[in-house]
């Protein structure tokens, strides 16, 4: 069965998904394999180990090379602890402005995509268009490698790869990539009046994660003042800790949960390593004098590469035709732009909607940036076509 749908109406039905990286986005993957059916698209699943999410792509147009990727994701950060004053999972427009979970970050540019799926049909493209739609990019970009690997066998080579994260639809050919990782200490606990027999894990940790602190007061105090990011230098951040069990008690366990954003050229695992060599040289020998048993044991939970500018790259030279944005723009969050281009793709970021609403309660998008997207979409038809 064809549906044909707006922008508008087809950002009302994704956001109606709930697709919080902790649970499955199923559902609003099956729902897009059933819509590009209907215009007779064959959209290749592409499922995690699981099968609990799914990834996909789907091409439209002459399977040949020198097409285009639009790329995003469809999972969402929750919504738990935010006040909201709608719905978050219900589409809702004031004063211009159309709130809901993920309607910035990023079904705003999926919904223009799709819904235009009929105009890139009618279009006659000479080139193709490809869609490469993602599962837990909040929780660290963990559905792409797959995806690009399968896309890489598949598909002709394309000429570039548009990701549409919110940027207000200018042309970002830069950011910084992140390194998660949990430290979790094992110390020794006695009562806090013997705490020369123990080993407490609160305190280790707060040495830590003062540590990492000087580490990046290092980077900022080299930060070159040419650097496009703001702030200018790779930053290092410990967003949790949990530990401790009284305040009468030596505290046995601790761990805490750490982000290294890094610039371009400037790998996050080279913090990572001074701070495993601290631990291992410095820290762990200091608690195993007190309790043998004791130590620290780090994991790293995501890690995702930097997106380094390419200038005159084919993605910037296309979007910057397409936009007229002709202005240097990089930012310091991260996104799926690393992962291709670490794959060999040429590719730019660009989609509608502001980074300021991503994450936060009563996120919107503003209509006009609905609006510019889909403009910008059209002339990409107009281009290929």
């Amino acid at each position: 069965m064809t549906i044909s749908m707006s922008p508008r109406d087809m950002l009302k039905t994704l956001v109606g998904f709930p697709t919080v990286s902790r649970d499955s986005n199923r559902a609003l993957i099956d729902f897009v394999v059933d819509y590009l059916a209907g215009h007779g698209i064959a959209a290749t699943v592409v499922p995690n180990e699981s099968g609990s999410k799914a990834s996909l792509y789907a091409t439209i147009g002459p399977m040949g090379e020198g097409g285009v990727v639009l790329s995003g994701h469809t999972d969402v950060v929750p919504v738990d602890g935010q006040v909201w004053t709608s719905d978050p999972f219900t589409l809702t427009e004031r004063e211009g402005r159309l709130y809901g979970r993920g309607s910035s970050d990023m079904k705003g540019f999926i919904a223009i995509a799709l819904a235009l799926v009929p105009e890139m049909k009618a279009a006659g493209l000479k080139r193709p268009i490809h869609f490469a739609l993602t599962h837990d990019e909040e929780i660290g970009c963990l559905g792409a490698p797959h995806l690009i690997a399968e896309m890489i066998e598949a598909l002709p080579r394309p000429r570039a790869v548009i990701v549409g994260e919110p940027t207000s639809m200018q042309v970002v050919t830069g950011h910084k990539g992140i390194l998660v990782f949990e430290t979790r200490v094992s110390g020794k606990s006695v009562h806090s009046s013997q705490i020369h027999r123990g080993v407490s894990a609160t305190m280790v940790a707060a040495r830590l994660v003062t540590f990492l602190e000087d580490m990046m007061l290092e980077a900022a105090r080299a930060a070159p003042a040419s650097s496009p990011f703001v702030p200018p230098y790779t930053t290092i951040h410990c967003g949790e800790i949990h530990g401790g069990t009284a305040h009468n008690i030596v505290a046995s366990d601790c761990y805490f949960v750490t982000d290294i954003r890094a610039l371009p050229g400037e790998g996050a695992e080279a913090y990572l390593q001074r701070f495993q060599d601290h631990v291992r040289d410095v820290v762990e020998p200091q608690m195993r004098a007190i309790a043998p048993d004791a130590g620290i044991a780090i994991h790293v939970e995501a890690n995702v590469p930097a997106f380094a500018p390419e200038p005159g790259s084919e993605a910037e030279h296309l979007a910057r035709l397409l936009t007229g944005d002709n202005a240097s723009h990089a930012v310091s969050y991260t996104t799926e732009a690393g992962q291709f281009q670490e794959a060999g793709y040429s590719v730019v970021v660009c989609g509608p909607g502001s980074i300021d609403q991503a994450h936060q309660p009563d996120e919107f998008i503003e209509a006009a940036q609905l609006d510019a997207g889909t403009d910008f979409i059209r002339r990409l038809i107009g281009y290929l076509g």
